[in-house]
């Protein structure tokens, strides 16, 4: 497997600290700003550039940028213009070696939890979330039926491109995997689904994120996830997490601290061939850091690659 880190785009403190923990690859994030344009090389020549001179490997999109991806996953009518650009990326993408794109497909809402400082080991802080605490009226209404066919629309139109310039499209399941939230349903929300949905336009450049967290939440045996998407090659990209809880109460946990056996998993990766990009994910915010932005504070994502490493290792002793 690769390790990777997520990095904005944006030069900052946790950009050192992947250089010194020996990581070589990077999860980008585009600028959101009006100022960037996402069909334009140059602009995206100076950003791949940030990340070279500071010794990282552009390998992951992560994640499509919102600006359009909101549009195509409501289907509204800025949808075809938006589809539009997504493809005029991939040229830009394969030139520069960006093979994969971590994106979902929850509309109005993304990743959603109900509480931002839960107490984990030591006092450490993580997200939660009860299904009883989101409010009833979050957002707009739109339905299963529509986001299925709105996620057929979009990949019916962007496969013939991806294929032409080998960009992978790695589906991420929804999380928390619960429909509806609030008034907003959700549909890549068990194996079953995310199978589905990988298979709605046959290709081999469409296949999953595994979000192991995710995945634990619906109640499926990880084991099986990865066996399953490895076997039919796809499985393009991995989110290393884990949780306590189901889909309905669950809570984070450090890396070494929740149910799911880490290192069987990073040894199933290695024997089903998977060498893929990895990233940590959902950190704990540690003694001393501010928890403005809960899951990406810097500590408790040193100690989560440094955990990943050591497995990575252990598994080829």
């Amino acid at each position: 497997m690769i390790i990777t880190d997520y990095l904005r785009s944006d030069p900052d403190l946790q950009w050192a600290y992947a250089r010194q923990m020996g990581v070589e690859y990077a999860v980008i994030r585009l600028p959101e700003d009006k100022d960037f344009d996402c069909t334009n090389e140059a602009h995206w020549q100076e950003i791949y550039q940030r990340y070279v001179d500071h010794g990282l490997t552009p390998l992951v999109l992560e994640p499509m940028p919102n600006h359009l991806h909101e549009h195509i996953k409501t289907g509204d009518e800025q949808r075809d213009a938006c589809i539009h650009q997504v493809i005029r990326m991939f040229p830009i993408m394969d030139r520069l070696g960006i093979r994969t794109i971590c994106l979902n497909f929850m509309a109005h809402i993304g990743w959603y939890r109900s509480s931002k400082q839960l107490q984990e080991r030591g006092g450490a802080l993580v997200t939660g979330f009860r299904l009883k605490d989101v409010p009833a009226e979050t957002a707009q209404v739109i339905s299963e039926e529509t986001l299925w066919g709105n996620l057929y629309y979009f990949l019916k139109a962007v496969i013939p491109a991806a294929e032409q310039f080998n960009i992978r499209l790695a589906l991420h399941p929804d999380d928390p995997p619960v429909s509806p939230l609030g008034r907003v349903s959700r549909i890549l929300t068990s194996l079953q689904s995310m199978h589905k949905a990988v298979h709605l336009v046959e290709s081999p450049q469409l296949g999953v994120t595994l979000c192991q967290g995710t995945f634990r939440a619906m109640g499926e045996d990880l084991e099986q996830v990865i066996s399953v998407f490895a076997a039919e090659r796809k499985l393009f990209f991995v989110h290393f997490r884990d949780i306590a809880g189901d889909k309905t109460d669950f809570r984070e946990t450090f890396h070494d601290n929740g149910p799911t056996d880490m290192a069987r998993m990073i040894r199933l990766y290695r024997e089903l061939g998977c060498s893929v990009p990895v990233r940590v994910d959902h950190v704990p915010t540690m003694a001393g850091e501010d928890n403005a932005n809960p899951g990406y504070a810097a500590l408790g994502r040193l100690f989560a690659i440094g955990y990943l490493k050591g497995l990575l290792d252990g598994v080829q002793v």
